[in-house]
């Protein structure tokens, strides 16, 4: 039976980070609950297509998923449970802000299925915290961090990150040891990139100077040497676990290309997919995903002596509170076969090359690197006739090395993964 990962995106969250580029924003208790009901639908009628699958692993992303409420969740967990074939040991994982979700929530979120939780820190000084547009305090963070021990979970990632506005290495390494000295199992530890047309972005003269690029380095090196002294091992470019805990469903977009790795799906607003060599991504609008899925209740259900003009001023009024998802115009869904409204965009057969690449510039992003033998039986192509000059180059350059069967990258390839990753497009 194959193997399938599930990707759940809640795209709500209180208020939007300045760093954020995500589809992600504020919007109404109302809205939640329409969308949740729209989930659902999307999950239950998708169902027959993934009837020979198993599902290894389930990920609630965003935006911020615990927002929701712990019974929405469930309610949704209960949706996949009753479509879908469930591993009984499957990874059932979900991100978590410190400020949406006390003792109570926590218990009703294990007892509901989740069991792993990445907890979004980025940093425990306050001040940057702050400067972020974060709305919790690194005391809000260790309080809900004890009380998710508390309510049983046994696999928690802090997620963290560098690079910050007025970020300093001192700063950086007192981070590091606090969250160290709570033993969570996994630690994912990112550097700030900039992105075009988010807050950060647009005021970025506002804030205190981001560390240079060397300095930014040298943060990079702190964060392995210290993680490796407390027993995390690096498995891939940003992530360490202690072992055993590594993130299987990441895991899953890492390790493309082979066929007996598991495809995922992605199930609400704007999320992507890859299943057998096809890829796609739904809609990023919210006004067209509800409608899909739930016309009669999203501008087709009319109150009793409800005109239509009074139904979609209603629904404008409802619109206008939901800051973070404005409609987007001349965006044109095409019909399903069955007749109902498809919200899949940009469908694509992947090509060989196309798997080949994604096999070299994901799985180089794993410390363990490629190998060289599963390449050739997945492709019936070595990895010299495809790659051969791109190969040399980079291990000529010290970016990368060859150990008995694998390529990986150096630490010095590792600095400049970006660049060097580029090069396996073909």
């Amino acid at each position: 039976m194959d193997s399938l990962g599930v990707y759940v995106h809640i795209p709500f969250c209180v208020q939007k980070c300045v760093y954020c580029d995500f589809l992600s924003g504020p919007a109404t208790r109302q809205r939640h609950q329409e969308y949740v009901e729209a989930l659902k639908r999307e999950i239950e009628r998708e169902s027959a297509e993934y009837a020979e699958f198993e599902v290894k692993t389930i990920f609630f992303g965003g935006g911020t998923p615990s927002i929701l409420e712990a019974e929405e969740i469930g309610g949704i967990l209960d949706c996949i449970r009753e479509h879908y074939r469930l591993d009984p040991n499957a990874e059932i994982s979900m991100e978590l802000n410190p400020k949406t979700a006390a003792g109570d929530k926590l218990t009703e979120l294990r007892k509901a299925g989740i069991n792993r939780l990445s907890i979004g820190l980025q940093s425990a000084d306050n001040a940057e915290l702050k400067l972020l547009g974060r709305i919790h305090t690194y005391e809000d963070f260790c309080r809900t961090y004890y009380q998710a021990r508390e309510a049983g979970f046994r696999n928690i990632n802090i997620d963290l990150m560098s690079g910050l506005p007025g970020q300093h290495m001192e700063s950086w390494v007192q981070t590091l040891k606090n969250v160290l000295a709570l033993q969570p199992e996994h630690i994912s530890a990112y550097s700030l990139i900039i992105e075009e047309g988010t807050r950060l972005y647009d005021r970025l003269d506002e804030y205190p100077p981001i560390p240079d690029e060397e300095e930014d380095r040298q943060m990079y090196q702190e964060t392995k040497r210290i993680l490796a002294e407390y027993g995390y091992s690096r498995y891939e470019i940003s992530n360490y676990a202690k072992k055993g805990y590594e993130c299987r469903h990441n895991m899953i977009y890492w390790q493309r290309g082979v066929e007996h790795i598991a495809d995922y799906v992605g199930f609400g607003l704007g999320a992507a997919s890859t299943v057998k060599k096809k890829r796609w991504r739904n809609t990023s609008d919210m006004e067209q995903y509800l409608h899909a899925f739930c016309p009669e209740k999203h501008f087709g259900r009319r109150e009793p002596g409800q005109q239509d003009s009074q139904r979609l001023s209603a629904a404008e009024k409802n619109r206008k509170e939901d800051i973070g998802f404005q409609p987007q115009s001349n965006r044109n869904l095409s019909k399903e076969e069955s007749g109902k409204q498809t919200i899949k965009e940009d469908v694509e057969e992947l090509s060989i090359n196309d798997c080949m690449a994604e096999y070299m510039f994901l799985g180089l992003r794993m410390m363990c690197g490629v190998s060289k033998a599963e390449f050739a039986e997945s492709f019936s192509k070595s990895m010299d006739e495809v790659y051969g000059a791109v190969l040399h180059q980079w291990i000529e350059q010290g970016m990368l090395i060859q150990e008995g069967g694998s390529i990986r990258l150096t630490d010095a390839g590792i600095d400049v993964s970006n660049v060097v990753l580029a090069e396996f497009l073909l």
